[in-house]
């Protein structure tokens, strides 16, 4: 015997709304002929956020719909891939933390686990997508945050076995960008990113052997307390999206997936910056 149950969407309708107008704008570019399709623009667009936001499987969501697995991912990946093309782009959103008069931005890197594995990496016995660091599969995403922790902008996705300071060299438009924001917008971060100190402000390393002077010890402290604010971007992002804990798909996909699921989170809040 089924149990039939009410659910709430924690999304507004404006949200579910701006999707849709995105999902008929991509069967407008392609040609999709009206009435050719099981679903509507709006009921793909809440299969997609209910997915995002709630974590709900492919085999739950083509059940409610109607539809078959294979037909529910095509609906899923076409409005990940609409939602990551309007993503902004690093230059763009650098420039408008200057134009909201912050005084600096921090970068830090996120581990989306993947439940995928047993990827030969470059190294014998070394799997592609295992992070040392944190003891499980998954994918590197490079987060920029203004000063409350509110996520601007995030990077396509590394495997996870590279170190913070390698995936953002892979992505070579990070650094450039990063350089050209000047004096006038500071970049902060961990000391993951000490070997890039000329580009990211991090903290004093103790030498080997030694001590931090006072002073040093002092503005470790201060730098270390503004950047912890920043960090609540990463967090932000998995709490509100139970798809982003992990990520079933393809690994190379969670990239656009970071980046779809920051834009629904700008458009939830009406808030880009």
């Amino acid at each position: 015997m089924s149990v039939t149950y009410t659910a709430v969407l924690p999304a507004r309708e404006a949200t579910v709304n701006v999707l849709a107008d995105l999902l008929a704008g991509e069967r407008l570019r392609r040609g999709t002929r009206a009435d050719t399709r099981s679903l509507s623009e709006r009921d793909q667009a809440i299969l997609i956020l209910r997915w995002f936001l709630d974590g709900t499987r492919m085999r739950q969501l083509a059940r409610d719909n109607a539809i078959s697995k294979s037909t529910g991912y095509d609906y899923l990946h076409e409005g990940i891939d609409v939602l990551a093309a309007s993503a902004p782009s690093l230059h763009g959103a650098l420039l408008a933390a200057k134009a909201a008069g912050y005084s600096h931005v921090n970068v830090d890197g996120m581990l989306i686990e993947t439940d995928r594995c047993h990827t030969p990496g470059p190294t014998p016995g070394v799997d592609l997508w295992w992070s040392g660091k944190h003891n499980n599969h998954g994918g590197n995403i490079q987060v920029i945050t203004v000063p409350d922790g509110w996520p601007i902008w995030t990077s396509d996705v590394r495997p996870g076995r590279e170190h913070d300071t390698t995936a953002l060299r892979a992505h070579t438009e990070i650094l450039p960008n990063l350089a050209d924001a000047g004096d006038d917008l500071r970049i902060l971060g961990d000391l993951g990113y000490g070997d890039e100190s000329d580009t990211i402000t991090v903290a004093f390393k103790r030498p080997k052997g030694g001590r931090l002077t006072l002073v040093q010890q002092q503005l470790n402290k201060a730098h270390n307390s503004v950047r912890a604010i920043g960090e609540r971007g990463n967090s932000l992002l998995k709490t509100t999206f139970k798809a982003l804990r992990n990520v079933s798909l393809d690994p190379w996909r969670i990239g656009k997936i970071v980046a779809a699921a920051l834009v629904i989170l700008h458009i939830e809040h009406a808030r880009t910056t």
